[in-house]
C-alpha cells in the first residue's frame, strides 16, 4: 500500500526561522538515525530442502541405491538473475540414483530465494514393471505455490487403477481437504493423471511446509510400499505394451516441459536441451544409445 505524505500544519510552517536577506526557505527535515538505517531484508525460507532431505533419508533406508550417471557439467548450474535489487543467483542441484526396479530416481532442485524455488522429484520404473510412475512437482513463485503429486499410471484399465491408485485413495482423501482442487489443466494431460492426483496452489509458506510436507510423506511411502511388493513382467506383449506407455508418457513431458522457459532464461537453449532430453527424460536417449535395453 502506497503511503502519502500530508502538508505540515500552518502553524508550523509561520514558526519556521527566517531573515531579512532572504525569502523563507522551507527544508526538509533530517532524517533521524534510524531512518538512515537500511532496512533489513526479510528472510526467504528454504522451502523444500527439508522435503529432499526427507525423501533421501527414505530412500536410503528403504532401497539399495545405486549410482545414476548425470551428463557432466549438469550436476550442478548457476546464473545471476534480475536487475537492480532484484538481481539474485538461481542455482539448480541434481541427483540421480537407480535400484533394480526403479530404472532412474532423479531430483532437480531449484534455488532462487524470492525469485523461485522448485522440488522435482521423479521415480521412473523400469521397462519389465507395470508400476507408475511417482511424480512430485513443487513450486513456489512470488505470487503462491503450485503443488502437484501423482502416481502417474501406464494404463487406464480397472484392474491398474485397483492395483496402484487404490491403496493411496484415503491419502488422498485426507490431504484434499487442505488441499483444494487447483483448477483446470490442459486436456491433452489429463490421460497421463491417476485419480488420486493432488493438485493444489496454496498461498501460504505455512501449508507447504506442513500440509503439503504431510501429503509428500505420505506419497512416498505408499510409493515405495508398490515398488517393494511389484513383481517382474515376462510376457512379451504386456511388456511391449508397458515400452510403449513409457515412451509416451516421457516424450509428452519433454515436449511440454513447463520448465522449459525457465531453464531457457536463465541457462541458454543448449543447456536446457540437454538437460531435459540428457537426464530429466533421457529414456529414448538411452536407448537410441544401447546404455539402456529394454526387456523383450
Amino acid at each position: 500500500m502506497l503511503a502519502f505524505t500530508t502538508p505540515a500544519p500552518l502553524s508550523r510552517l509561520s514558526a519556521l526561522p527566517t531573515t531579512s536577506k532572504c525569502p523563507t526557505r522551507m527544508t526538509a527535515a533530517e532524517p533521524s538515525a534510524a531512518a538512515k538505517q537500511p532496512k533489513p531484508k526479510k528472510e526467504v525460507k528454504d522451502i523444500y530442502t527439508p522435503f529432499w532431505n526427507y525423501a533421501t533419508k527414505v530412500l536410503e533406508s528403504r532401497l539399495d541405491l545405486k549410482p545414476y550417471t548425470i551428463p557432466e557439467g549438469y550436476e550442478q548450474k548457476e546464473a545471476m538473475v534480475g536487475k537492480g535489487k532484484r538481481a539474485g543467483i538461481v542455482r539448480t542441484d541434481s541427483y540421480a540414483y537407480s535400484t533394480d526396479k526403479l530404472r532412474q530416481i532423479r531430483t532437480a532442485h531449484v534455488q532462487g530465494g524470492a525469485l523461485l524455488q522448485v522440488l522435482n522429484f521423479v521415480m521412473m520404473p523400469g521397462m519389465n514393471y507395470d508400476l507408475p510412475f511417482f511424480g512430485a512437482d513443487l513450486v513456489t513463485l512470488p505470487g503462491g505455490h503450485l503443488i502437484a503429486m501423482d502416481m502417474q499410471p501406464l494404463f487406464h484399465t480397472d484392474e491398474y487403477r485397483q492395483k496402484y491408485a487404490q491403496p493411496l485413495q484415503g491419502a488422498f482423501e485426507k490431504h484434499k481437504q487442505n488441499l483444494p482442487w487447483g483448477g483446470n489443466f490442459p486436456v491433452e494431460a489429463a490421460k497421463f493423471f491417476s485419480p488420486i492426483f493432488l493438485w493444489s496452489r496454496p498461498k501460504e509458506d505455512e501449508v507447504v511446509e506442513t500440509h503439503v510436507f504431510e501429503a509428500f510423506k505420505d506419497y512416498l511411502h505408499g510409493y515405495l510400499d508398490m515398488v517393494a511388493e511389484a513383481e517382474p513382467v515376462t510376457d512379451p506383449a504386456k511388456l511391449a505394451e508397458i515400452r510403449d506407455s513409457q515412451i509416451a508418457y516421457l516424450r509428452y513431458r519433454a515436449e511440454k516441459d513447463p520448465a522449459r522457459g525457465m531453464f531457457l532464461r536463465f541457462y541458454g537453449e543448449e543447456w536446457t536441451e540437454e538437460y531435459i532430453h540428457g537426464f530429466l527424460f533421457d529414456l529414448e536417449k538411452k536407448i537410441e544409445s544401447g546404455e539402456y535395453v529394454p526387456p523383450v
